[in-house]
């Protein structure tokens, strides 16, 4: 898989995740794939910033839907404002 595919996949994981996330009035961006893409850093926002389940959010739900596409992937990691 190329990078280019990586981003696309990962881009397409998060449209799967967003709804949730916008349901509970947050959402999140896409802010590099790096490591020989294994690694996975994203932005949570909006009401996601100060949850306190955000972690979890982000390991269950987050992590696991970007390794349903994209399976390489070793760690997804939210970087703070």
């Amino acid at each position: 898989m190329t990078s280019e595919e990586v981003k696309t996949n990962v881009e397409r994981a998060l449209e799967e995740i967003r709804p949730f996330l916008k349901n509970d009035g947050g959402d999140i961006s896409l802010i590099s794939i790096e490591d020989e893409d294994r690694l996975v850093k994203v932005q949570l926002e909006g009401a996601c910033v100060g949850c306190s389940v955000n972690r979890m959010t982000l390991k269950t739900g987050v992590e696991m839907t970007i390794k349903k596409y994209v399976p390489q992937i070793e760690r997804v990691v939210n970087i703070e404002h």
